[in-house]
């Protein structure tokens, strides 16, 4: 197991991978904020899916599934249409024109990896896809609640009252 000042310094370095995050989402057209790109982004890996099961793979609320939903139909990028199984449900899928922006959001950020990367070879980028994928997998579920072990009381010197 890693000593404390490593998970330190991992937690300084998660930290600073914001700057990677930032970089990311400039190369993002202007009308395509961040959680745009990651609703058509699980939508073109998924294939078309009920809101509830979008919002539980960006492990946000409802309402902020709604909110990109609505946002990505205004523009043409997806359509929500009535669930044939509950018709109080919407199935999401990617228009023609969202599968091209998807294509061109991917060629923007393989690009930019391929420039800020470019000096590593194949092996250190499978290297760090294999630790990413590993840490991603460790903490897969991160809704559930942490499993603490039970808190331990502290011995007392006070007797129960007799009554």
């Amino acid at each position: 197991m890693a000593e404390r000042a490593q998970y330190e310094e991992l937690l300084r370095q998660f930290s600073a991978f914001g700057a990677v995050k930032r970089e990311l989402r400039r190369i993002l057209p202007s009308d395509c904020p961040s959680g745009s790109a990651a609703v058509l982004t699980l939508l073109g890996r998924h294939g078309a899916m009920r809101m509830s099961k979008l919002s539980e793979l960006l492990s946000v609320d409802m309402s902020v599934t709604s909110r990109h939903a609505a946002h990505l139909a205004e523009r043409g990028w997806i359509d929500r249409s009535p669930d044939p199984a509950d018709k109080r449900s919407r199935i999401l899928h990617l228009t023609p024109e969202g599968v091209a922006l998807l294509e061109e959001l991917s060629e923007r950020t393989a690009q930019l990896l391929a420039d800020r990367l470019g000096d590593w070879s194949d092996d250190e980028v499978a290297q760090l896809i294999v630790l990413m994928t590993r840490l991603r997998a460790s903490f897969d579920d991160c809704r559930a609640p942490a499993r603490l072990p039970p808190p331990t009381l502290a011995p007392t010197t006070r007797t129960p009252a007799n009554t």
